[in-house]
């Protein structure tokens, strides 16, 4: 996969038994998932072709660790060959700390409303993060950790001031302290901030803790689209 140059050296460093130890908790941890939540991926993909023309799985071009693109999974949730100008507009607002949706209520200022590109099906597993579970073949390919930083898009990164790129110097993750604590409700600058701290905690308990608590998020659909 192509690399994007980082233009700093990475100021965070990890202890390699960490690192160890949380691989080998993704692998066990995704394997034991895959088997329960089997069925839900096979009625999610029916779902989707009886809805909508396209694809089951979207793969999307995405920065992880080190500025390493790569191929980012999901089950499709908009209507195929739709314009991305709106989803880059709206990346410009947040990185730029102005709110997508000022009349929310409850969090979501900081996510898109309404967006006519998404489908029936598609609103349902955003809203329940369904349609991010193809990630744990990224996990299992090692792209990416069950608890990590969301990984950007390449024109998110070329946005990127210095300090943001702290946030790729570890692997990025299918959940996060953003997607727990703060999605669709804080800023980017806070998302970053958020991001940085929980790379240099670098706790194990800390992994544990947000993957558990990303259970109750999904089925309030706290900040999903």
């Amino acid at each position: 996969m192509a690399a994007v140059s980082l233009p700093i050296r990475p100021l965070i460093h990890f202890d390699e038994r960490y690192l160890l130890a949380k691989r080998v908790i993704d692998i066990v941890l995704v394997l034991l998932l895959l088997i329960p939540l089997a069925l839900v991926m096979a009625v999610v993909a029916v779902a989707i072709v009886l809805d909508s023309r396209g694809p089951v799985f979207y793969r999307q071009k995405r920065v992880g660790e080190n500025g390493v693109e790569f191929a980012m999974l999901k089950f499709r949730s908009m209507r195929t060959n739709c314009d991305d100008t709106l989803h880059r507009k709206a990346v410009e607002r947040f990185m730029s700390g102005k709110a997508l949706n000022a009349n929310a209520r409850n969090g979501g200022r900081f996510k898109i409303a309404d967006d006519p590109r998404i489908t029936r099906v598609g609103k349902f597993i955003r809203k329940t993060s369904i349609d991010e579970l193809p990630q744990f073949l990224n996990v299992l390919a090692g792209q990416m950790s069950l608890v990590g930083p969301r990984p950007p898009l390449p024109y998110e990164v070329a946005r990127y001031r210095q300090r943001d790129w702290l946030r790729l110097t570890g692997k990025p993750g299918v959940t996060g302290p953003w997607q727990v604590y703060g999605r669709s409700r804080v800023t980017f600058k806070q998302m970053v901030e958020m991001d940085i701290r929980y790379l240099k905690r670098q706790s194990l308990r800390e992994d544990i803790k947000l993957i558990v608590l990303t259970v109750p998020v999904m089925l309030r659909g706290s900040g999903g689209a």
